[in-house]
């Protein structure tokens, strides 16, 4: 068994019930209230700029020109194409100028983000490692969802980049890449690896949640002290 199948099987709960998460069945099938959208693609931007940070990151970590060269072009590539589809969600979502000054990254994209950069403090494969389910995972989300035909023409633009051929050229360009790192790490290494690949899968599925939830901190803060009171009582 590849590594990256060995480590898909550990992450399967995770990885599984993306599928069947209602945020991800109601882009699908257009039930997706929009105001739910809205919230992910303001937080799905700010995650995205930290992914690109990461991703040359990763560049600066390669030892050989080839993959040095490939791992810039993939952060040149989510400002390019990701970054840009957000940017065209703007004006039908009405996210504003003024939004995006006072914009505050939810508790999910927060630890998200805080996960990816303190594994990328590691190896290159750990950074591949944490930073592959986003690939991944949103690759086999649009193959599921690519006979699907939503009525919003945002959620007919967000299948088909994510279903793409250009999409599945780079994710398995980074699945086999992660491959050939596992086949020349220690076992230490491997471990780390496979803990930072789970714990990421265990974030994109919390990310679905928290554009569901619209979640905020404030909300979050205030589940928490109402929770607080009744445990008292």
């Amino acid at each position: 068994m590849k590594f990256s199948q060995e480590i898909r099987q550990a992450a399967k709960t995770y990885w599984d019930s993306s599928f069947s998460h209602p945020f991800v069945t109601g882009i699908g099938d257009g039930t997706l209230p929009l105001e739910k959208f809205r919230h992910y693609v303001m937080q799905d931007a700010y995650y995205l700029k930290h992914f690109a940070k990461i991703q040359a990151r990763a560049a600066s970590k390669a030892t050989d020109f080839a993959t040095i060269a490939e791992l810039a072009e993939h952060a040149t590539s989510t400002y390019a194409a990701e970054l840009s589809l957000h940017q065209s969600f703007f004006e039908p979502l009405a996210i504003t100028e003024a939004d995006l000054a006072t914009f505050e990254p939810a508790p999910t994209a927060y630890a998200y983000v805080s996960h990816m950069h303190h594994a990328s403090k590691g190896t290159l494969g750990e950074t591949i490692a944490a930073i592959l389910p986003c690939y991944w995972l949103y690759y086999e989300v649009g193959q599921q969802l690519l006979t699907k035909s939503p009525a919003s023409p945002i959620y007919q633009q967000w299948i088909a980049t994510y279903s793409s051929e250009w999409f599945e050229r780079v994710v398995f360009e980074q699945v086999d890449r992660l491959d050939a790192l596992a086949a020349q790490a220690t076992e230490a290494e491997r471990e780390r690896m496979k803990q930072h690949f789970v714990k990421s899968c265990y974030y994109e599925l919390l990310f679905w949640e928290m554009g569901w939830t619209e979640e905020t901190f404030e909300r979050v803060f205030t589940g928490v002290t109402r929770q607080a009171k009744v445990t008292k009582r």
